[in-house]
């Protein structure tokens, strides 16, 4: 669905870790899935926990927007870390 550069990494002391973030392709929604790469490697897989534009929550960002998003369960995001957004689909089998 779209791909996400992290910029920055800010350290709350409520939510964690957030990543401020650049859409850089595509459209990225806030219950898809997502990959974490770093150095062409995956080293994380997981879902958004929370996506904002500014200080609103938001249910998605187009690309050329920046954002701030939580990875659930990950909170060892680091600068220049590329963040690969999906959606899985299930399609019911016909007879």
């Amino acid at each position: 669905m779209g791909r996400i550069e992290v910029r920055k990494v800010f350290k709350l002391t409520r939510s964690g870790m957030v990543a401020g973030c650049f859409v850089t392709k595509g459209k990225v929604n806030r219950n898809c899935m997502v990959d974490v790469m770093r150095n062409g490697e995956m080293v994380f897989e997981g879902k958004l926990s929370s996506l904002k534009r500014f200080k609103d929550d938001v249910r998605d960002v187009a690309e050329g927007f920046e954002c701030g998003l939580t990875v659930g369960g990950y909170d060892k995001l680091m600068e220049g870390d590329i963040i690969e957004a999906y959606d899985i689909e299930k399609i019911a089998r016909k007879l």
